[in-house]
């Protein structure tokens, strides 16, 4: 060690010596003559060129741009006062390598000095004497000191002649792998592997054991070539955690050398600099006066003229060791400009031209540090994702601008396209100040303010990095991102606004996210609001509405202290249509009891008991008032109709109220109760049960509903539920109204003062106009006392009608009523009511699609393709009905599928409610409440779906509106146009926001279909399988050559919210898959060909 010392200090003097002696002779020497430069070339792209422009044009110097032909559209070359292109048919990096085309260009437009940027050509020596050959300057080193410098090998030997220490390392550049695995038994692991001939972290790699040397030295050499045409690598031993520091150097044509100073580049990513800071922080003084002396020494000692920076890194014993030297300018010489005042770029152009260092102003001892400069390099990568480039259009861009902050950038501005092809480099913003603490404010303060939409950013990442305080009261190293892990908990941007935007856009360019089969206008009349409060179905109102159900209960709760509020309860199935294990039933009705629900009404789409009385046990335990709900089917009054007799719905409320239920309910969902079945029903469970209140629920399809409630009330019912006059009627509940009017001066007496009835029904009047598109008047003009035949439930009656028309079955609605009587038949005669009303409409349907009888699907049941929830429902998914499964139609329908015996979610595991929590708050914040866990386990997708957008929905867009985020913050939106369709099938939508011009980019649905002609099945060709209906592609179950059996799913499709799993017609192999998931079909589109 002391004899190295002694061969250093011995090197460096004499290096010193030689220094001055050029410096004498430079300064005694007659000046050269200096030869203007007029019009530059920047053989580059993105902001250094735009950088190189603004200093060109402060000089008085012409500004020439080259670009790729992907780079039509990109800001340097509207920057320049000339541009043109070049590598015409090549890749986009290979266009800016392609020397002979930038050389003809400036031959060309008389260029006098070619600026190469940094990346690309900046450190090839071939480029730089090609522009000497072609009497073209080269704003740079000499080609034979690019040659050197670029030679990482031959660099490494000349810091060694320079007494400068260097990390133990390959002689010359590797050819092989067997070289790399000599050189590691040599010095043992960790190692690492540098590009050759380039710089900015490609073709790096650290090695740590033998079993990744392989693979590591492959991608290491493809990188390198990819990026600098060149795969050469050399080896060196590995620094664990070292400072990366680097000098910066400017010299002359006559062997003037000063430096300005040191960079600290220590926070890196993958060996990219992410932050650079001028000068190092808490550096030794003496560290620090050796790095530069050694910056210097070896650049005289190679005679360097231009601006350079020569790297170091600095271990923890602070010893430094030489790593490269970058013959170009770098990505942050920005930091040494605002911390030194030196225009690197001008003094570069200077430099070419022939002036000294001295004749400049430039002298070392002239050359002061002021203040503290960081530079951040905002990027196009996700850090949620691995720093994983992303690509696109920017739909917003707001810089963080004032005192103290530089943003040199070129990309950056609204409307531009950030392409994959290029670095992902978008802006670098630089913050100056007195010190470190200062400079850190200024750059947390100018993130804070960057709104970047459309495309993902670092700068979440960034803002950690700024507010860890390691980074701002302490030296960090190489492996301080690695080492703290929180900078990667990252706070998720809101982007309201642009939420929105995308939304009205969509809704412009598509319509309302339900299809509306009508051309009916909404209303322009608002409503006169008396104090009045409305709900709406717990998914609904996250789905359609994208409000949270449980603070519309907390805000109604806070407004209506004094009123019992009531919800349906789907037994074992919660508030859902699948089923869930007990404690996710239990548990949810103990939250809904803490946000204020007091009644359960409690039911089973198939009067199941087990299912119902799981539910009744879960309202009890939370400490609601328990009400259970017998669904009402059938014909009491009809003697021949004795599957649900009078009998049956006695005995079942028999065992309701010895499991302890504290209000009887018969619910009527299709409006079957006729008057005089309503009086043997109430009349018999009024004489069993006189004590237990009893509460009945209907609709008013057939239209006699009004006299069915009186006739209830009459046999001794205490509660019937009924509808205001403007929205009674058809498929809803009988007329408020008629019902006081008729009980007005008798024993039913209600009270209520009509008066009062008839300004509410105003209101709802008026309010209908509002949603006149949605209406079920739109397609349904009256009721039809055809349902005590097909039996429809009143909702799913308005449902099957507005879907049968958006289908484009709105002429064959008569025949979907008929096949639902038909499917209700073929599953054994059901309770219908949500979930098994679905299931009877989903068979329906499928029937009318494929113009099937109930013959032929009974006959065929062993090779139809039936709607998922039929198949789920006989395999016994929401339990088993009275009088149990249709045989053989159960048997040939699911061949060798699994059975469910006895209750569904008796065989569930517990939900695991702490990791669901923790999950949430993974995906969306910590903002994640105990109601959110149970809209999530509920509805797992609705509530992510309803979490990922944000902001209020509104189906029609007026020409100019407000909109509240939340206090203080008000939105202006004024819809301007729609723009054409562009070649991918979207369309520019144009608003303005707030004052400011805004677009976004929305798919036309309509147009994509006619833009792509999807084949269809032959059902002549034996093995072509089709869509069995219009829908999405949810699955795809098989692969090309896959064997398959007859009846075995092959993919699952989905449409209005029905699932169909397509099952193979015969035995075979999968000849060709035309379909993936996500893909929208239409009926009969070929999806799969299968070969025997």
């Amino acid at each position: 060690m002391l004899s190295y010392i002694t061969v250093r200090g011995g090197i460096s003097l004499l290096a010193v010596r030689r220094a001055c002696v050029l410096s004498r002779s430079a300064h005694s020497a007659p000046q050269s003559k200096h030869r203007a430069i007029k019009k530059v070339m920047v053989a580059n792209r993105g902001e250094i060129a735009i950088r190189v422009f603004r200093a060109c044009t402060e000089l008085g110097i012409r500004t020439v741009a080259v670009y790729s032909e992907q780079d039509t559209g990109q800001m340097h070359r509207q920057k320049a006062d000339e541009a043109y292109l070049i590598g015409k048919g090549l890749p986009p990096v290979a266009a800016y390598l392609h020397i002979p085309d930038i050389i003809k260009v400036a031959k060309e437009n008389n260029v006098d000095a070619i600026h190469p940027g940094y990346g690309f050509l900046s450190e090839r020596s071939d480029f730089a004497q090609a522009c000497s050959d072609a009497g073209v300057m080269f704003v740079g080193p000499t080609p034979e000191t690019v040659r050197k410098m670029g030679d990482k090998v031959e660099a490494r030997s000349l810091a060694i002649s320079a007494g400068v220490p260097v990390v133990p390392g390959t002689d010359a550049p590797i050819s092989s792998l067997q070289e790399a695995q000599a050189f590691a038994q040599t010095y043992g692991f960790p190692i690492i592997f540098k590009a050759a001939y380039g710089g900015g972290g490609r073709g790096m790699r650290v090695v740590r054991e033998y079993e990744e040397l392989e693979e590591n030295y492959q991608r290491a050499y493809s990188e390198a070539l990819t990026a600098f045409g060149n795969g050469a690598l050399f080896i060196e031993k590995f620094i664990e955690k070292p400072r990366h520091i680097e000098v910066q150097i400017l010299g002359d044509k006559y062997g003037n050398v000063i430096h300005l100073y040191e960079r600290d580049c220590s926070i890196q990513r993958r060996h990219q600099k992410v932050v650079e800071i001028a000068p190092a922080f808490q550096l030794d003084p003496h560290l620090r006066d050796r790095l530069h002396a050694d910056a210097v020494n070896l650049a005289k000692l190679v005679g360097y003229e231009n601006a350079g920076t020569v790297e170091f890194l600095v271990d923890k014993h602070g010893k430094h060791y030489f790593i490269e030297v970058n013959s170009r300018l770098q990505v942050e010489h920005t930091v040494t400009e605002e911390i030194t005042d030196v225009d690197l770029v001008h003094a570069q152009l200077h430099v070419c031209e022939g002036r000294s260092l001295p004749e400049l102003g430039l002298k070392q001892d002239k050359i002061r540090v002021n203040g503290c400069a960081i530079q951040c390099r905002v990027t196009t990568e996700d850090p949620a994702r691995g720093f994983q480039p992303d690509t696109g259009r920017i739909e917003v861009f707001r810089s963080g601008e004032g005192m103290g902050i530089r943003l040199d950038s070129a990309s950056a501005f609204q409307g531009a396209i950030i392409s994959p092809h290029y670095d992902s480099l978008l802006v670098k913003v630089i913050a100056s100040g007195k010190d470190l603490p200062t400079a850190a404010s200024k750059m947390s303060r100018a993130l804070a303010e960057f709104r970047v939409r459309g495309v993902k950013t670092n700068i979440p990442f960034l803002q950690n990095v700024f507010s860890n305080h390691q980074f701002l009261h302490s030296t960090v190293d190489t492996q301080f991102i690695d080492e703290n892990q929180e900078l990667f908990n990252l706070k998720p941007t809101q982007n309201r606004a642009q939420k929105l935007l995308h939304y009205l856009g969509h809704v412009m360019v598509n319509g309302p996210t339900t299809p509306i089969p009508v051309k009916a206008k909404p209303s322009s009349t608002d409503p006169v609001i008396p104090s009045v409060t409305m709900g709406a179905t717990f998914d609904v109102a996250m789905r359609f509405l994208s409000e949270c159900p449980w603070k519309r209960l907390q805000e109604l709760r806070a407004l209506i202290p004094n009123v019992p509020f009531q919800m349906l309860l789907r037994g074992a199935n919660a508030v859902g249509y699948t089923n869930y294990p007990d404690n996710a039933v239990f548990k949810f009705c103990e939250v809904a009891k803490e946000n204020g629900m007091d009644i359960f009404r409690v039911f089973d789409s198939l009067n199941y008991l087990p299912n119902m009385l799981l539910g009744m046990e879960a309202a009890g335990a939370a400490g609601g008032v328990v009400e259970a709900a017998i669904s009402y089917t059938g014909d009491v009054s009809d003697p021949m109709r004795q599957k649900y007799s009078l009998d049956y719905y006695v005995k079942l409320a028999d065992e309701l109220v010895k499991a302890g239920t504290h209000i009887l309910c018969i619910k009527d969902m299709a409006g079957l109760l006729k008057p005089e079945a309503s009086k043997l029903l109430i009349g018999a469970l009024r004489d069993r049960f006189p004590d237990v209140p009893i509460h009945v629920h209907t609709h008013d399809t057939a239209g006699a509903g009004v006299a069915a409630m009186l006739a209830c009330a009459e046999a001794g019912a205490d509660v019937v539920d009924v509808a205001v006059d403007s929205m009674a009627g058809m498929t809803s509940q009988p007329s408020m109204g008629a019902i006081v009017a008729c009980a007005k001066r008798t024993k039913l007496d209600t009270g209520i003062a009509l008066e009062k009835v008839f300004d509410y029904s105003e209101y709802w009047e008026v309010a209908r106009g509002l949603y006149a598109p949605f209406d079920c008047t739109a397609t349904m003009k009256s009721g039809n006392a055809d349902v005590y035949e097909n039996e429809i439930p009143g909702g799913q009656y308005t449902n099957l009608h507005f879907q049968a028309h958006s289908m484009g079955l709105g002429n064959k609605f008569k025949e979907v009523k008929k096949a639902y009587a038909e499917a209700n038949k073929l599953l054994g005669d059901l309770i219908k009511v949500t979930p098994s009303s679905k299931i009877v409409g989903d068979l329906a349907q499928f029937m009318v699609q494929n113009s099937l009888t109930r013959a032929e699907v009974e006959e065929r049941a062993d090779e139809l393709s039936f709607p998922l929830s039929v198949v789920e429902f006989l395999q016994g998914y929401i339990g088993i009905p009275h009088g149990g499964f249709p045989e053989p139609f159960r048997s040939k329908v699911l061949k060798s599928l699994n059975r469910i015996e006895g209750r569904p979610g008796a065989s569930l595991p517990p939900m695991d409610f702490k990791a669901l929590e923790d999950g949430l708050r993974a995906a969306h914040g910590d903002d994640i409440t105990p109601e959110d866990v149970m809209s999530a386990a509920m509805y797992p997708k609705v509530f992510q779906e309803f979490k990922e957008f944000t902001g209020e929905s509104l189906d029609t867009i007026k020409g100019e509106f407000n909109t509240n985020l939340k206090r203080g913050k008000i939105l202006h939106i004024k819809a301007l146009a729609l723009g054409d369709l562009n070649k991918a099938g979207q369309r520019e939508v144009f608003f303005e926001l707030n004052g400011q011009l805004r677009s976004v980019l929305v798919k036309d649905t309509v147009a994509m279909k006619e833009m792509k002609f999807h084949p269809k099945a032959q059902k002549s060709i034996k093995g072509q399988v089709g869509a069995p209906m219009p829908g999405k592609v949810l699955e795809v179950k098989v692969e090309v050559g896959s064997k398959v059996e007859k009846g075995q799913p092959l993919c699952v499709l989905s449409a209005m919210k029905m699932e169909t799993v397509v099952n193979s017609p015969m035995a075979g192999t999968i000849k060709a898959v035309h379909v993936t998931a996500d893909a929208s079909l239409e009926g009969d589109d070929l999806i799969l060909e299968i070969e025997e």
